[in-house]
């Protein structure tokens, strides 16, 4: 999604507090394992959107060999995020910072806390974008229908709007288990047909001519069968290749909950974060850079939005991915829309006793989810949104926002020692500020 993916947005936090003085934060934590933190945090980062991935090497090559320079690609943004996540929990372990909100005001300042604020609200919004996205084109194909916008609308009323008006969601958090079991189960039944070579067009006659697809291939849009060239991987120096770097830049996007992930650490020693970091991050690039390339190396240039639409609506290796994506994504809906709701509640500044009444809380929740239904009926690429949303938010949250509170944390409390990190976190909020203004471009553009 994550990706579009499933992260509760933190309360934005009133005021603020003068920094403490020079010196890490207490060793202690919470109770979380570094296996238990792996485990969590790679289910945080591997969500429904790396399937958007494979049209992002589509945007810029069609030749199998353009997998190469995208592998590497999602390598070093992986790399990258996974620098910025750790500069998050560094931040927090100087200042003792409990959320993102706050490690920007005892960093930064309050008075510019708003920035942080409205942009993981905003990139929250996005995420439900692209659940009600993906949800609209997994229904359409489990009821083999073309009538997108109103099962969309259906979805919406008897299954997301009830579920987004329950007042805990302590009992939907178990069923984000089924996002890591769904995954998983999808990345192999994308193996198995492409090593079986359903999807495989059938080779030229001795004409010349092109003999018609048969099997599952046959009941494939014309539009979403193979289709391969010579753009290799050469093609990567297009600006093109910007739109995969800008869609990665979302794909590995978990940083608002970095001081979580650190403060629940048992024993929380920045080593052990890193360890937690580095871990995470290495699983959760080889999985991306995996699904992405077998779903290109399957459908070339022709790859969807949401790869899942290449696929035949009788195949049913992916019929059952198509359910267990459905059902992952119908129970996270909440927990990431609420994230959104409470977000846009805390930056207007209503007041707690309006916030308490249900009527303005429901309220709240049918107008913002009639405007994030709207537009998921108007937008049908998910991999646009993607882009974008990595191109201007996702950058801002993973190389830009950190490097600035690292580097005002390290010049208030006069750290020593930290030249070297302090010049790549600038360096990569640079590289993230070009890369996304270019990127955004491009994205508009296709």
């Amino acid at each position: 999604m994550d990706r579009t993916k499933i992260h509760t947005q933190p309360s934005p936090i009133r005021g603020g507090s003068k920094a403490p003085p020079p010196t890490t934060a207490a060793v202690g934590g919470g109770t979380a394992t570094i296996p238990n933190e792996v485990f969590n945090l790679v289910k945080a980062i591997v969500g429904v959107g790396v399937l958007s991935l494979p049209a992002g090497i589509a945007a810029f090559g069609n030749a199998p060999s353009a997998v190469l320079p995208a592998v590497i690609l999602i390598t070093t943004i992986g790399i990258l995020s996974g620098f910025g996540f750790a500069v998050i929990g560094k931040v927090c372990a100087y200042t003792g910072a409990k959320s993102y909100r706050e490690a920007w005001d005892l960093s930064v300042g309050p008075s510019t806390g708003w920035l942080p604020g409205w942009s993981t609200t905003m990139k929250t919004s996005l995420a439900c974008l692209s659940f009600s996205m993906v949800l609209a084109d997994t229904f359409s194909s489990l009821l083999g229908t073309d009538k997108r916008t109103q099962v969309l609308l259906g979805v919406t009323l008897l299954i997301l709007l009830p579920l987004c008006w329950m007042k805990n969601l302590a009992s939907l958090a178990p069923f984000s288990l089924l996002g890591v079991i769904g995954m998983a189960y999808t990345g192999l039944a994308m193996a198995v047909r492409y090593l079986d070579g359903s999807y495989k067009m059938p080779l030229p006659l001795e004409d010349g001519a092109l003999p018609s697809a048969t099997g599952l291939l046959s009941t494939v849009a014309s539009n979403l069968q193979p289709s391969f060239g010579s753009n290799g991987w050469r093609s990567v120096f297009a600006p093109q290749s910007l739109i995969l770097v800008c869609m990665l830049s979302t794909a590995y996007m978990a940083h608002f909950n970095a001081p979580k992930f650190y403060l629940e650490l048992q024993n929380n020693t920045l080593p052990r974060f890193n360890s937690v970091v580095a871990i995470s991050f290495g699983i959760s690039i080889l999985l991306i850079a995996s699904i992405a390339s077998i779903g290109f190396l399957t459908f070339g240039s022709s790859c969807g939005g949401l790869v899942l639409n290449n696929y035949a609506t009788g195949d049913m290796w992916m019929g059952v991915s198509r359910v267990a994506v459905a059902v992952s994504l119908v129970f996270s809906y909440p927990l990431a829309f609420q994230g959104c709701r409470d977000g846009i509640i805390d930056l207007l500044g209503v007041s707690e006793e309006k916030r308490g009444k249900d009527a303005f809380v429901n309220g709240v929740t049918v107008a913002l989810l009639a405007g994030i239904t709207l537009a998921a009926t108007i937008l049908t690429d998910l991999s646009f949104v993607l882009a974008f949303g990595g191109a201007t938010l996702g950058n801002a949250l993973t190389f830009v926002y950190p490097a600035i509170m690292y580097t005002n944390v390290v010049k208030k409390q006069g750290r020593e020692g930290e030249t070297v990190g302090v010049l790549v976190a600038q360096v990569a909020a640079v590289l993230g500020v070009i890369m996304g203004g270019i990127g955004a471009k491009m994205a508009l553009e296709k």
